[in-house]
């Protein structure tokens, strides 16, 4: 048995109802991450899921200096609170530096660590000590065991509200496996898992002077998540994801995920 998560009037984890953390990659801007976060809010009201609105403030980890690297730290959190509030839903983002996590935790519900962060002593102490909730991404360098050091560490510093993601680990060059063994190994660490389905389907520079992704194989692997008892799913979605900012070949189409999230729900209930 592992602790169940509680936040916002709902708990992740166990026989919980689905949690879905859905959003953009990165904030291009209020109106577009508004209206996917109310679309995304209306959709659980109508398929009974937990959601959680995740967008990206600043995303530091780029291929390409030309890359999108989103609005910043203050901007970008004056968007999440704004949409916090105006939808009465939770939050979640990314911290990249230990300056950051003070504002970052004056907005965020949960506080994530990026997979590449994932053993940045310093970054997992200041996460931990803000009292949120504090999700770490598996880095894909990492197997699911060693995600035990990872969670020593934050509960070294008195935190005991942790997540984990699993999103995929390389192989070879430019792409992602996953192995489904990672999210019970997880889970026996102590905390709910969450599957990063989009991120697990990206084809890191696979484009050169970007990632590239097979979005198609995104619910296929979500479906995989859920049947082995999964507690959360994250997908990165955008309403034109050709035209996405960042991540696009590997982001859903909002109006496809009435049909997916369906199907999810179905088998955790089967599950």
């Amino acid at each position: 048995m592992y602790k169940t998560i509680k936040m916002c009037g709902f708990e992740i984890g166990q026989n919980n109802p689905l949690t879905i953390i859905s959003g953009p990659c990165v904030l291009e801007n209020y109106e577009s991450a508004f209206e996917i976060a109310e679309f995304l809010k209306k959709l659980s009201n109508k398929l009974k899921f937990n959601y959680i609105f995740k967008a990206s403030y600043l995303k530091d980890n780029r291929t390409s200096v030309t890359s999108y690297t989103g609005p910043g730290v203050d901007e970008g959190l004056s968007i999440l609170k704004k949409i916090k509030y105006e939808l009465n839903i939770p939050v979640i983002s990314d911290i990249h530096t230990v300056d950051e996590v003070d504002k970052a935790a004056d907005v965020l519900d949960i506080i994530q660590i990026p997979a590449f962060l994932c053993r940045q002593t310093s970054l997992l102490k200041a996460a931990s000590e803000t009292g949120k909730i504090v999700n770490v991404k598996k880095g894909q360098f990492l197997s699911p065991l060693d995600m035990k050091n990872v969670v020593e560490k934050i509960k070294s510093y008195g935190n005991d509200n942790i997540l984990l993601t699993e999103r995929g680990s390389c192989f070879g060059y430019n792409n992602l496996v996953v192995d489904f063994r990672g999210i019970k190994i997880m889970q026996e660490l102590g905390y709910p898992v969450v599957f990063d389905a989009t991120h697990s389907v990206q084809i890191p520079g696979g484009q050169g002077g970007k990632s590239g992704g097979n979005r198609e194989f995104a619910p296929v692997l979500a479906k995989a998540a859920i049947a082995v008892g999964v507690d959360a799913i994250f997908l990165e979605v955008h309403k034109d994801p050709d035209k996405a900012l960042c991540d696009g070949p590997n982001s859903l189409k909002l109006e496809n995920l009435e049909d997916i999230l369906t199907s999810l729900i179905k088998i955790r209930k089967v599950s």
